[in-house]
């Protein structure tokens, strides 16, 4: 690199000698550059999200509820905290179906297990686990569509019911669930 500046410190155009400082010789270098590189495009969003430029819409039809131990309110939840995710996260119009970019699925297990068995038998700690199968349908590029099970669980006391804690469980497990599908879908993670 040294050459190079060193070679770029004077400048000969039709015996007129131009001296580059430091400074100047670093910035004809990125000028250099970004003259190279104009043409090249780059989608860029603060959320790593890689949006197809023509996509104007997102869809996210209600996630049913086919898990038979799952609260009545998690199919509402868990769409709307998929719906939250994607209206703050891009910049896309939300709608209910037909978008160019399109959610659907179903919740498919909602379970409880214990773990951590201490020596006298009894658990130390239960998991929650929710399952959610996703289609995810892109306008623009089927290689980008995908049909897939998403699953996240989290740890509670054995000490605490389920019901005193449900509702954060919920909360947790739908942020980390609708995170996953976020980037398979948009950062092809």
């Amino acid at each position: 690199m040294n050459t190079v500046l060193n070679k770029l410190k004077v400048i000969k155009l039709k015996n007129i000698q131009i001296h580059f400082s430091k400074t100047k010789q670093i910035l004809f270098i990125a000028s250099c550059f970004l003259a190279l590189f104009a043409g090249c495009k780059i989608n860029y969003s603060f959320s790593g999200a890689s949006i197809p430029p023509e996509a104007k819409t997102v869809s996210v039809q209600y996630f049913q509820n086919n898990a038979s131990l799952a609260p009545p309110t998690l199919s509402q939840t868990f769409t709307e905290a998929l719906r939250d995710k994607l209206s703050s996260q891009t910049r896309l119009g939300l709608l209910n179906s037909g978008g160019d970019l399109a959610f659907e699925g179903s919740i498919i297990n909602y379970s409880t297990s214990p773990i951590a068995i201490q020596s006298s038998d009894q658990a130390a700690l239960n998991r929650l686990t929710i399952t959610v199968n996703v289609k995810y349908t892109c306008s623009f590029d089927e290689k980008k569509n995908f049909e897939q099970s998403f699953s996240r669980f989290y740890d509670y006391s054995s000490t605490q019911s389920l019901s005193a804690v449900e509702d954060m469980l919920i909360r947790n497990i739908n942020e980390q669930l609708v995170q996953d599908i976020f980037n398979r879908a948009l950062n092809d993670w």
